[in-house]
């Protein structure tokens, strides 16, 4: 049976628990070095990575988090910032970045591509698997860790053997970004014995099916999001709406598609244009400059439109729209928002539900394969629904601002409880703490090719 953590909220008891690991364990040093093995491409990877750092930094101050960065076929990629460098002359050798394709195909709509491409991803992760033990040995060679994290599927049997090739006795332990191991096998590296952080109950049974020892697979309260997700926020909302330059209370929604944004952003404007002052919408257009600047002479149109009526006098009123570049407060914005639409992406749906907004995705054939189960785990605990595609989205609303219907979500969201950014650390405290009390010749680590 998989063990199920619970953390006390309370980052103070959680700073304790550290303080009395470092001072009761000489090889853990004041300076906990901590590698998180990550992925750019898609944001989910990033941002769970940059959830952690910063929950690490308020409470747990001597944890210093780096990353590792790795693009999607498995070739090491540098840090803009410059914390990490990791064989760039071999991303420069296979050519365009991965992770910059991956983008590609979600700013413009393109994720039947990705169906194609994941088998053909994991193929050659097989193949390179070698050459990244070797680049990850000389990585732990140079700068040795206490601890390693990985927020990335694929990499992890790679990650637990160039530990061992270079003789560390370091736990490595697979923090999911996705509510269950979708298929084939993204996660869990059942070989090894790395632990496995799940967010469901389904990932766990998954991990455990495919041969993961029970006692290596840890069951938390959800996904990692950041802690800001957590404070208070803004009081008035209505002026914060009137600072868009939104009707304060009009019905809203947050329509959001990650850090790359979607071309399919703009459908959905078109779309729900007909509702008019029944609803206004809030647009998290990410680093899509294109659509953001599409989505906004739509902005200016309805503003054109509107003059002309105050000065006809009529009284319909177009549909209000704000338009928000990348941004790092996604947490305000959904906290002026009633509802979401998107797609299910796993962090932005945590991230939701956080915030208690019901939710509307697309879900079908040709959504991203670790998208899926997140769209039937919104339909299964009744906290919003799916469209079968976003032509649909005027319907769906429609069927969203129903007030039985609204009601019945939001009741539904007040279930969740979500602290896995806080149980964590407490989670990675134990990890080495019980290690600390084996001796190295007691944890033998054996690969099967």
């Amino acid at each position: 049976m998989a063990s199920s953590y619970t953390a006390n909220s309370s980052p103070t008891k959680g700073s304790l628990v550290s303080s009395a690991l470092v001072e009761s364990n000489p090889a853990v040093s004041t300076a906990l070095q901590v590698k998180v093995l990550v992925l750019r491409g898609g944001g989910g990877h990033y941002s769970t990575y940059l959830a952690l750092k910063a929950s690490f930094a308020a409470h747990h101050p001597h944890w210093q988090l780096a990353p590792v960065f790795v693009d999607s076929l498995g070739v090491a990629q540098s840090d803009p910032t410059g914390e990490t460098t990791l064989a760039e002359s071999l991303s420069r050798a296979i050519g365009t970045r991965s992770d910059k394709f991956y983008d590609f195909i979600l700013k413009n709509g393109f994720g039947w591509v990705h169906l194609f491409t994941l088998h053909l991803h994991k193929l050659i992760t097989w193949l390179k698997h070698s050459i990244d033990v070797a680049l990850l040995v000389q990585r732990w060679q140079q700068q040795p860790p206490d601890l390693v994290l990985s927020v990335v599927p694929f990499h992890n049997r790679a990650l637990a053997e160039s530990l061992k090739q270079a003789k560390l006795n370091v736990p490595v332990v697979t923090i999911l970004t996705d509510f269950a191991d979708s298929p084939p096998a993204y996660w869990a590296a059942p070989q090894t014995q790395n632990y496995l952080l799940c967010p469901t109950q389904k990932a766990v049974g998954q991990a455990i099916a495919q041969g993961v020892l029970p006692e290596r697979v840890i069951k938390t309260s959800g996904l990692v999001i950041h802690p800001h997700f957590y404070k208070p926020q803004v009081q008035n909302i209505a002026a914060a709406k009137e600072q868009l330059g939104l009707v304060a209370n009009r019905v809203t929604a947050l329509v959001f598609f990650g850090a790359n944004g979607s071309d399919t952003m703009l459908k959905i404007a078109n779309k729900l244009a007909p509702l008019g002052d029944r609803l206004q919408l809030i647009f998290l257009c990410g680093r899509n400059q294109k659509v953001a600047t599409q989505l906004n002479q739509i902005v200016d149109n309805y503003q054109q439109k509107e003059n002309q009526q105050k000065e006809n006098l009529q009284k319909e009123n177009p549909q209000k729209i704000a338009v928000v570049e990348f941004t790092s407060e996604v947490s305000h914005y959904m906290h002026l928002s009633d509802f979401f639409i998107g797609k299910p992406g796993n962090v932005s749906i945590s991230e939701a539900v956080a915030m208690q907004l019901p939710l509307i995705v697309e879900r079908n054939l040709l959504t991203l394969n670790q998208e899926r189960y997140a769209a039937d785990w919104i339909e299964a605990h009744q906290i919003g629904l799916t469209v079968s595609t976003f032509r649909d989205i005027y319907k769906g609303v429609n069927d969203m601002i129903k007030p039985d219907n609204f009601v019945h979500y939001q009741a539904n969201l007040k279930r969740f409880q979500n602290r896995a950014v806080f149980e964590v650390p407490q989670v990675l405290e134990k990890i080495l703490d019980e290690g600390s009390k084996k001796s190295a010749n007691e944890q033998t680590i054996e690969f099967s090719c």
